[in-house]
């Protein structure tokens, strides 16, 4: 994972008051029942909770490109493993 990105300063995290850390970073899509993953998005990264924040014009470019269905169509696939929650044995 890379870890300097542009040297924007991303401020503090609003959960935690750590300073956040610039880093690029894989973010995930629920879109119509499909996972779309996004790689690559330089965001600020909480490293004591784990929150992430973007810039404006990160969010602006993601949102556009998620709403262009070619673009989504022709994206490299991935798949993942799917394991179904069983409550017996859960015991819920």
């Amino acid at each position: 994972m890379k870890t300097k990105v542009t040297g924007y300063n991303y401020g503090e995290c609003e959960i935690c008051d750590t300073p956040l850390q610039e880093r690029y970073i894989k973010q995930d899509f629920w879109i119509h029942e499909e996972l779309i993953v996004v790689e690559g998005v330089p965001a600020g990264v909480c490293p004591r909770c784990g929150e992430k924040i973007v810039k404006t014009t990160v969010g602006q470019w993601i949102i556009k490109t998620l709403e262009n269905s070619e673009r989504i169509a022709k994206a490299p696939r991935i798949s993942v493993p799917t394991i179904i929650f069983d409550a017996e044995e859960a015991k819920v």
